[in-house]
């Protein structure tokens, strides 16, 4: 392979970012190839470098970043051969290849996009920079992609802003943006990361047409070896700037070298795992529950089931388009009845909007349900949830914890470990400040951290670390039941191993109940023992975790396990059973869950603790999206 017949070649790259009294080696002597029309996955944790090396190819670090080595760019379309790192990154010529020739989706899309420009103005932009074109043409042109992004209506699109668009949708308003002056080289930072299974699987088949309809190559940097087997020709693989391993895909999958490869491989949760297996995390937590509340060292309960949800609905006002009339409102959560048994682990799995964060927030009290009955089970009595006042609302916030998705934003930066794990104790009232830091202390080497840690301040930790830092702040109160809200979406596989065995670890030493809320199939098959899908706001199957795993009804239960890519050459990702965009496929055939009439929709029951939601007389398993 000549270096002439490479799209790009990186030789021998550095980036060093300066501090005070030393520097950062982000990026060490990194060399690797991207071929036209091929796609290349950049793969490695958090903080390996990936994303550095990526902007170092844009020319967009910071000024204070000093780079070295060589970035060969072949133009195809002008035939030139250029040295990226020579040009200045405010020159002409480089603004002219940024985003025209070579261009980049970033990892968040809603911190990427303008929120006081539309979408339209944003896209369009990228024309007014690279081209000549009149008005007109520059907005059918945007039009144009943005239809081939997938949006079904790209005249309203045009017109709309970030904040009224979906997580998915907003990645495709990026996607064309990227896309519209047709570069030789999209640049895909994590481009799914933040997204859920059925709209990742959306966006990557996207990415797969877009490719072979415009010919271009891609370098797609990710962590998700899943992502890598279904998408990549080639795959380089990085560890703190340096790349560890490349090859073709086939070589890598199936006859990794190094221990780091395989090591990134043990780490993701695969069905085919037997249920007694454990995750193999890069670097091991160990677990340190002696001291801690032992849920076995209550009074018992008079029942097996912690928490009883009866059907739960609720809906929210919107103003748009209300006028002078009546306010329409939007069914988040209807008619959901399910039950959490004592020392069980209940997945809760759903697409983005599907209603699963609404209900873990009227089961903590956070927001109040239209109807329904949520019944908690103490050992002084059953409590009812939405009605406790006094006394019983103190057992309940005592009781009932959670841990949420977001650790960056759920920790207050400004209070320190000590102070964020002990506020729960400090605002119950749990003994003086003597006792209160000796459990906190307790709390803190439970997961894995040392006390050196206690007067750090969040923004000084990995994802990793502050999302065990809210599992500590969960713990503090003893509770018998924790709702875990997508805990582990926003962590790379590594660290997300990490996390699981640590939850997995901490309810067996410490007999605690779970309410796992993910998106992710394969996450929820290695931490539950029964799961719950819900779509449209409905619970529309719920079984043991091997019967919805190995013999799912539901068709959207089955789009969902479709949807899981896995690190497994033999079992690439099926684009063709990912279906249409979420918005299209519930216009197509959510009727079924929101618009029949009252008592025509029942549970099913296929035996052995299997429900199906379905139409009265209908067969379940003859249901078809």
């Amino acid at each position: 392979m000549t270096e002439q017949s490479d799209l790009l070649r990186v030789e021998g790259l550095s980036v060093t970012f300066p501090l005070w009294g030393g520097s950062i080696h982000a990026v060490k002597d990194i060399s690797m190839r991207i071929r036209p029309g091929k796609v290349t996955a950049l793969v490695g944790e958090s903080g390996s470098g990936k994303s550095v090396l990526g902007r170092a190819i844009m020319g967009i670090e910071t000024p204070a970043a000093q780079t070295r080595g060589r970035v060969i760019f072949n133009d195809p379309e002008t035939g030139e051969t250029i040295d990226l790192l020579t040009l200045p990154h405010d020159g002409r010529k480089m603004r002219a290849i940024r985003g025209n020739r070579i261009g980049m989706i970033f990892q968040e899309p809603m911190t990427s996009f303008s929120p006081v420009h539309t979408i339209g103005d944003q896209i369009e932009e990228v024309l007014k920079t690279h081209t000549v074109l009149p008005s007109k043409e520059r907005r059918e042109q945007c039009e144009e992609m943005l239809s081939l992004v997938g949006f079904a209506d790209p005249a309203r699109a045009f017109e709309m802003y970030p904040f009224e668009l979906s997580g998915g949708m907003r990645q495709r308003a990026m996607i064309a943006m990227a896309l519209v002056c047709r570069p030789s080289l999209l640049i895909a930072d994590e481009p799914t990361t933040a997204l859920d299974v059925t709209i990742q699987a959306q966006i990557l088949k996207l990415l797969r047409d877009l490719q072979s309809r415009l010919g271009m190559a891609i370098l797609l940097i990710t962590h998700d070896l899943g992502v890598v087997a279904s998408m990549a020709d080639e795959v380089v693989v990085v560890y703190r700037g340096e790349v560890m391993e490349s090859g073709t895909v086939d070589a890598i999958f199936r006859n990794a070298g190094h221990a780091y490869t395989k090591g990134l491989m043990a780490a993701v949760p695969d069905f085919d795992m037997p249920r007694e297996a454990r995750l193999k995390p890069l670097r091991e937590i160990e677990v340190h529950a002696a001291g801690l509340v032992d849920r076995s060292e209550r009074g018992r309960a008079s029942s097996d089931v912690v928490l009883s949800v009866r059907n739960v609905s609720k809906s929210f006002a919107t103003k748009r388009g209300a006028g002078f009339g009546a306010v329409p409102k939007t069914l988040a959560v209807n008619d959901v009845s399910f039950d959490i048994k004592r020392g069980e682990t209940l997945g809760l799995v759903g697409e983005s909007g599907c209603g699963k964060t609404t209900l873990s927030k009227i089961l903590m009290r956070g927001i109040s349900a239209d109807q329904g009955q949520i019944t908690f089970q103490s050992e002084d009595g059953p409590i009812n949830v939405m009605d406790a006042k006094g006394q019983e609302l103190n057992i309940l916030r005592q009781r009932i914890q959670m841990v949420f998705q977001d650790p960056i934003s759920s920790l207050s930066p400004r209070m320190t470990v000590r102070n964020i794990v002990g506020e729960p104790l400090q605002i119950h009232k749990r003994g003086d400040s003597r006792t209160r830091l000796e459990a906190v202390r307790r709390l803190i080497k439970a997961i894995g951290l040392p006390d050196s840690t206690m007067s750090r301040y969040p923004h000084s930790f990995s994802g990793g670390q502050r999302q065990r830092i809210g599992i500590a702040r969960a713990l503090a109160l003893g509770p018998d039941l924790l709702i875990c809200d997508e805990p582990v979406s926003a962590l790379d596989v590594s660290i997300q191993a990490q996390i699981l065995n640590l939850m997995k670890d901490l309810k067996r030493d410490l007999g605690l109940t779970y309410l796992f809320i993910s998106h992710n199939l394969a996450v929820v098959n290695y931490m539950a023992d029964r799961v719950a899908v819900m779509y449209a706001g409905r619970i529309v199957e719920i079984a043991p975790c091997d019967v919805i795993m190995r013999n799912p009804v539901h068709p959207y239960t089955k789009k969902l396990l479709a949807a899981v890519p896995t690190p497994n050459l033999d079992k690439p990702l099926d684009f063709t059973a990912v279906g249409q965009p979420s918005a299209e496929a519930r216009k197509l055939w959510a009727r079924q869950f929101l618009e029949e009439t009252p008592g025509d929709l029942a549970h099913a029951d296929l035996g052995q603790g299997h429900l199906v939601l379905a139409r009265r007389n209908v067969d379940v398993r003859e249901l078809q999206p």
